[in-house]
């Protein structure tokens, strides 16, 4: 049996307590414990970390690998103790994917075929036809070409909708799918042609406060959005403005600039918006503790994780 290799929690406890029993199950040659926990921080092969403090990585000088538990990393690289040589990844399995996808598609059904208003009507005991265009006719946009975006396009191509694509470097584009690639000018391309905009991008210095008025103007009046990325993409008043000018029609928001979202804040009670707890894809923490163990499997082979991060990039 192989050496047991020990790895630390590192961010808020009450988000990282249900890794340790999942760590435990999935990947019993893992021992994964609190910081408190540690005797010896030296023997600490590898970190599970989200949003950690500036010196949470600091007490651990034979790290392997540090891993978020989901998608999002920005929290981590913001830590100024996380070591510069440490291999970062991040939680991008296929099961991830399948989720997001899912997700997204259910809400561009909601609004293309207005099942908000759908309800209103029941609300009122209205009959009426509402089905008026065909998804063929529906242009939707993607706003990120990561393995996700692949499997939002591929699930959306599948129910018969036109799909656009964006990534700034314009690779892997989906078959079947337009590209859009470059600065904000491709970017607003794509969006004056896109009916619904989805917005999966990872947040760096470049996409922060991407969602903004002139994004939303370059929509075709009456369009809508799905923001699944991060919350800081978006600016919140430029959102509320389009949706009172009627430039945009609806929004599906799953993730905002504080979280939880506040109790007074105006979305929870917008006709127009969805509001959903950051919930597209989560991961089990069972998912976490196996694609952990593939990568620390990996690295004693020579191969990095296929889930690396790229620091400069952010993502």
């Amino acid at each position: 049996m192989a050496k047991p290799l020990h790895g630390v929690v590192l961010g808020t406890p009450s988000i990282m307590a249900p890794y340790l029993a999942a760590f435990e199950a999935a990947a019993p040659n893992l021992v994964l414990m609190p910081p408190e926990a540690v005797d010896d921080p030296a023997a600490i092969a590898f970190a599970l970390a989200w949003d950690p403090d500036d010196d949470a990585f600091r007490p651990y000088p034979n790290l392997r690998l540090v891993s978020s538990i989901a998608a999002g990393v920005n929290g981590i690289l913001a830590s100024a103790s996380l070591p510069g040589d440490v291999p970062l990844m991040r939680i991008a399995g296929e099961m991830q994917a399948k989720m997001m996808a899912g997700f997204v598609t259910w809400h561009v059904l909601w609004h293309h075929r207005r099942f908000g208003d759908y309800l209103a009507n029941q609300r009122l005991s209205r009959w009426e036809h509402l089905l008026d265009r065909d998804a063929s006719e529906i242009r939707v946009g993607l706003m990120g070409a990561g393995k996700m975006g692949g499997a939002v396009a591929e699930s959306l191509l599948a129910l018969g909708y036109d799909v656009a694509i964006y990534s700034r470097s314009g690779r892997n584009v989906p078959a079947g799918v337009t590209g859009f690639s470059g600065g904000r000018e491709a970017l607003e391309r794509l969006a004056a042609r896109s009916e619904i905009l989805i917005n999966l991008l990872p947040l760096t210095a470049q996409t922060r406060g991407i969602l903004d008025a002139d994004l939303f103007a370059c929509l075709p009046r009456g369009g809508a959005l799905i923001h699944v990325g991060r919350g800081e993409h978006l600016l919140e008043a430029d959102l509320l403005a389009a949706l009172d000018s009627g430039q945009l029609a609806g929004a599906s928001l799953d993730v905002f600039a504080v979280e939880p979202l506040p109790r007074g804040h105006p979305f929870w009670r917008h006709e127009r918006i969805v509001v959903t707890p950051h919930d597209a894809c989560d991961s089990t923490p069972a998912q976490v503790a196996q694609e952990v163990a593939a990568a620390l499997e990996g690295l004693d082979a020579g191969r990095l994780p296929t889930s690396l991060v790229d620091r400069e990039a952010g993502y």
